[in-house]
Protein backbone atom coordinates (compact mmCIF):
# COMPACT_ATOMS: atom_id res chain seq x y z
CA UNK A 1 0.00 0.00 0.00
CA UNK A 2 1.50 3.31 -0.82
CA UNK A 3 1.60 5.84 2.10
CA UNK A 4 -0.32 8.95 1.05
CA UNK A 5 1.73 11.21 3.60
CA UNK A 6 5.04 10.67 1.87
CA UNK A 7 5.24 13.93 -0.38
CA UNK A 8 4.89 12.00 -4.07
CA UNK A 9 8.19 12.51 -6.10
CA UNK A 10 6.80 11.41 -9.26
CA UNK A 11 3.87 11.39 -11.17
CA UNK A 12 2.10 10.83 -14.29
CA UNK A 13 1.51 13.66 -16.49
CA UNK A 14 -1.43 12.37 -18.31
CA UNK A 15 -1.88 10.00 -21.42
CA UNK A 16 0.70 10.44 -23.89
CA UNK A 17 -0.72 8.53 -27.02
CA UNK A 18 -2.28 4.88 -27.65
CA UNK A 19 -1.17 2.71 -30.52
CA UNK A 20 -3.34 0.51 -33.00
CA UNK A 21 -2.18 -2.44 -34.73
CA UNK A 22 -3.80 -2.47 -38.18
CA UNK A 23 -4.20 -4.47 -41.18
CA UNK A 24 -4.26 -1.83 -43.87
CA UNK A 25 -2.54 2.08 -43.28
CA UNK A 26 -4.48 3.79 -46.06
CA UNK A 27 -8.06 1.92 -44.53
CA UNK A 28 -6.40 3.43 -41.13
CA UNK A 29 -6.29 6.80 -42.85
CA UNK A 30 -9.25 6.86 -44.53
CA UNK A 31 -10.82 6.18 -40.90
CA UNK A 32 -9.52 8.65 -38.75
CA UNK A 33 -8.20 11.12 -40.91
CA UNK A 34 -10.98 11.50 -43.24
CA UNK A 35 -13.76 10.32 -41.08
CA UNK A 36 -13.02 11.19 -37.80
CA UNK A 37 -11.20 14.44 -38.50
CA UNK A 38 -7.67 14.38 -37.12
CA UNK A 39 -4.77 14.99 -38.69
CA UNK A 40 -2.55 13.00 -40.04
CA UNK A 41 0.89 14.46 -38.15
CA UNK A 42 3.43 11.93 -38.64
CA UNK A 43 4.07 9.10 -41.48
CA UNK A 44 7.55 6.63 -40.54
CA UNK A 45 8.48 3.77 -39.71
CA UNK A 46 8.26 1.79 -36.58
CA UNK A 47 11.44 2.15 -34.42
CA UNK A 48 11.51 -1.73 -33.52
CA UNK A 49 10.21 -3.39 -36.66
CA UNK A 50 11.88 -1.17 -39.69
CA UNK A 51 9.55 -3.35 -42.48
CA UNK A 52 6.19 -1.87 -40.37
CA UNK A 53 4.95 1.90 -41.17
CA UNK A 54 3.73 4.09 -38.06
CA UNK A 55 1.22 6.85 -38.24
CA UNK A 56 0.67 9.11 -35.94
CA UNK A 57 -2.91 11.32 -35.94
CA UNK A 58 -3.75 13.96 -33.82
CA UNK A 59 -4.56 17.82 -33.22
CA UNK A 60 -3.40 20.06 -35.42
CA UNK A 61 0.04 20.57 -33.40
CA UNK A 62 0.40 16.95 -32.88
CA UNK A 63 0.45 17.45 -29.12
CA UNK A 64 0.91 14.39 -26.53
CA UNK A 65 -2.24 13.57 -25.51
CA UNK A 66 -3.76 13.83 -28.89
CA UNK A 67 -2.25 11.20 -29.95
CA UNK A 68 -3.44 8.02 -31.83
CA UNK A 69 -0.37 5.83 -33.78
CA UNK A 70 -1.39 2.92 -35.54
CA UNK A 71 1.75 0.43 -36.88
CA UNK A 72 0.87 -1.66 -39.85
CA UNK A 73 0.96 -5.87 -40.05
CA UNK A 74 -1.37 -6.99 -42.87
CA UNK A 75 -0.32 -10.86 -41.87
CA UNK A 76 -1.45 -10.93 -38.45
CA UNK A 77 -4.00 -12.81 -36.89
CA UNK A 78 -7.20 -10.67 -35.18
CA UNK A 79 -6.77 -10.07 -31.72
CA UNK A 80 -8.71 -11.85 -29.08
CA UNK A 81 -10.51 -10.38 -26.63
CA UNK A 82 -9.15 -11.10 -23.10
CA UNK A 83 -7.30 -10.52 -19.98
CA UNK A 84 -4.23 -8.27 -21.24
CA UNK A 85 -5.88 -6.70 -24.09
CA UNK A 86 -7.34 -3.16 -24.59
CA UNK A 87 -11.23 -3.35 -24.34
CA UNK A 88 -11.75 0.36 -26.16
CA UNK A 89 -10.14 3.82 -25.89
CA UNK A 90 -12.04 7.03 -25.80
CA UNK A 91 -11.51 10.52 -27.89
CA UNK A 92 -13.05 13.11 -26.26
CA UNK A 93 -15.76 15.60 -27.66
CA UNK A 94 -16.91 19.27 -26.67
CA UNK A 95 -20.23 18.89 -25.78
CA UNK A 96 -23.46 16.53 -25.41
CA UNK A 97 -24.91 18.80 -28.62
CA UNK A 98 -21.22 17.77 -30.51
CA UNK A 99 -21.52 14.34 -29.46
CA UNK A 100 -25.48 14.03 -30.91
CA UNK A 101 -23.70 15.27 -34.30
CA UNK A 102 -20.84 13.24 -34.73
CA UNK A 103 -23.54 10.23 -34.07
CA UNK A 104 -26.05 11.76 -36.88
CA UNK A 105 -22.58 11.97 -38.75
CA UNK A 106 -21.32 9.02 -38.55
CA UNK A 107 -24.98 7.25 -38.94
CA UNK A 108 -25.43 9.62 -42.53
CA UNK A 109 -22.12 7.77 -43.33
CA UNK A 110 -23.20 4.88 -43.10
CA UNK A 111 -20.91 4.21 -39.55
CA UNK A 112 -22.75 2.24 -37.36
CA UNK A 113 -23.16 3.54 -33.78
CA UNK A 114 -24.25 3.38 -30.64
CA UNK A 115 -26.94 5.14 -28.91
CA UNK A 116 -25.83 7.86 -26.79
CA UNK A 117 -25.11 6.41 -23.09
CA UNK A 118 -25.16 8.71 -20.26
CA UNK A 119 -22.74 7.60 -18.44
CA UNK A 120 -23.33 9.50 -15.49
CA UNK A 121 -19.37 11.33 -15.70
CA UNK A 122 -20.23 11.74 -19.08
CA UNK A 123 -21.97 10.55 -22.44
CA UNK A 124 -21.14 8.59 -25.08
CA UNK A 125 -21.31 7.09 -28.50
CA UNK A 126 -19.52 3.49 -29.28
CA UNK A 127 -18.59 2.41 -32.84
CA UNK A 128 -15.68 0.37 -34.49
CA UNK A 129 -12.96 0.90 -36.59
CA UNK A 130 -11.94 -0.68 -39.92
CA UNK A 131 -9.99 -3.19 -37.23
CA UNK A 132 -12.44 -3.67 -34.87
CA UNK A 133 -11.28 -1.53 -32.05
CA UNK A 134 -14.09 -0.14 -30.16
CA UNK A 135 -13.85 4.02 -30.36
CA UNK A 136 -16.00 5.51 -28.06
CA UNK A 137 -16.74 9.18 -28.29
CA UNK A 138 -17.09 10.75 -24.82
CA UNK A 139 -18.07 14.51 -23.69
CA UNK A 140 -15.85 16.63 -21.54
CA UNK A 141 -18.44 16.87 -18.57
CA UNK A 142 -20.20 16.66 -16.08
CA UNK A 143 -16.76 15.02 -15.08
CA UNK A 144 -16.06 12.95 -11.90
CA UNK A 145 -17.73 15.17 -9.18
CA UNK A 146 -21.10 14.57 -10.73
CA UNK A 147 -21.77 12.88 -8.01
CA UNK A 148 -19.46 13.02 -5.36
CA UNK A 149 -17.09 15.96 -4.00
CA UNK A 150 -13.76 16.53 -5.47
CA UNK A 151 -12.03 15.85 -1.83
CA UNK A 152 -13.66 12.68 -1.97
CA UNK A 153 -12.78 11.52 -4.92
CA UNK A 154 -11.33 7.90 -4.92
CA UNK A 155 -12.27 7.11 -1.42
CA UNK A 156 -15.40 5.71 -1.89
CA UNK A 157 -15.14 1.59 -1.89
CA UNK A 158 -16.44 -0.41 -4.61
CA UNK A 159 -19.32 -2.42 -3.38
CA UNK A 160 -19.78 -5.61 -5.79
CA UNK A 161 -22.63 -6.76 -6.47
CA UNK A 162 -23.38 -10.53 -5.09
CA UNK A 163 -21.97 -13.63 -7.32
CA UNK A 164 -25.29 -14.84 -9.99
CA UNK A 165 -26.51 -17.98 -9.24
CA UNK A 166 -27.64 -20.24 -12.03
Amino acid sequence: MVDSSEPRRLRIAGLHHITLICRDIERAVAFYRNLLGMRLVKQTVNDDDRESRHLFFGDAEGRPGTLLTCLEYPQLDPGKVGIGSTHHFALTVGSDEELRGWRDYLLSRGVPCSEVHDRTYFKSVYLRDPDGHVVELATEGPGLTADEPLEELGRRPVHRPPPSRG
